[in-house]
């Protein structure tokens, strides 16, 4: 039976304190606590060699741990300027490379903004955008992740990332349960059935393989009446979501989605913390 995967986003504070310093590392002191999937975090842009993402990709594969790759937040899929927001093929075709070198199956892109147009025109922009990806890079091997967004003013609702996966079976959707959550102001996740829901919006949207192996985001988050303020740890009681009934429904389901925390500083102890109660309820 194929399992669910959990991982952190980026090296946590336990990693640091724990003396290291580069992911180089991360690897083998992921498998060493028990966890089965990274996140490689470019937001900022990628400084790492190819050597380096090699080699990182190389100790991946050497401990067994599920790799993708978090896109530069400058990309802009819906941006209004189109020399800006064509020079984002580019920043996709560099991700890619990346990936390749990594390991990784799936990079995570961000739609864009709607914060000076319609949400129509920057679903058209972002369309646009895609096709015209897919026509110039090699994207073979690797899955381009639209993720959903927790802030009101950007692209992502789970229906505008749906839309933009129609268009090529090499784009998936990447469920952020904490944005979905905050741009909702905390109604949306209540119970395992609430969970339910979102995978089987997908499998009838996508089909039932995108919806069993989804690609996951999962952190408590500050929300205003705008959404997303700021991602929290799992020591926040009041903003939410909670992550049980989520492994509750991917057990009740049978889903084998790889979830990533993004948490705050606390990512790869709220992984564990993840994969230890969905353990316990597949017994």
């Amino acid at each position: 039976m194929k399992r669910a995967l959990f991982g952190p986003g980026g090296n946590s504070d336990s990693f640091r304190l724990a003396g290291y310093k580069s992911t180089l590392d991360a690897p083998a002191w992921l498998s060493g606590i028990g966890l089965d999937a990274y996140e490689y975090e470019a937001g900022n842009g990628l400084s790492a060699s190819k050597d380096m993402l090699r080699a990182i990709g190389n100790e991946a594969k050497l401990y067994n741990i599920h790799m993708s790759y978090h896109t530069p937040y400058f990309i802009s899929l819906s941006g209004v300027v189109t020399e800006t927001r064509l020079k984002s093929i580019g920043y996709i075709r560099e991700s890619i490379d990346a990936a390749r070198l990594l390991g990784a199956e799936t990079i995570v892109v961000h739609c864009g903004s709607c914060a000076k147009i319609s949400r129509d025109e920057a679903m058209r922009l972002a369309a646009d955008t895609l096709i015209r990806t897919l026509d110039e890079v090699d994207v073979r091997g690797v899955k381009i992740g639209i993720e959903t967004m927790g802030k009101k003013n950007q692209l992502g609702t789970l229906d505008e990332v749906l839309e933009l996966c129609r268009i090529d079976k090499s784009l998936v959707p990447v469920v952020d349960f904490g944005h979905l959550n905050a741009r909702d102001l905390g109604g949306v996740f209540k119970t395992a059935d609430d969970y339910l829901r979102v995978f089987e919006r997908i499998d009838r949207a996508l089909g039932a393989e995108t919806a069993e192996n989804l690609h996951c985001h999962f952190s408590k988050i500050e929300w205003t009446d705008k959404g997303e303020k700021r991602h929290l740890t799992f020591e926040d009681t009041v903003y939410g979501p909670d992550f049980e009934p989520l492994m509750e429904a991917i057990v009740k389901g049978g889903y084998s989605p790889t979830i990533i925390s993004e948490s705050a500083g606390t990512q790869s102890d709220d992984a564990l913390t993840m994969k230890k109660y969905y353990m316990e309820k597949l017994k």
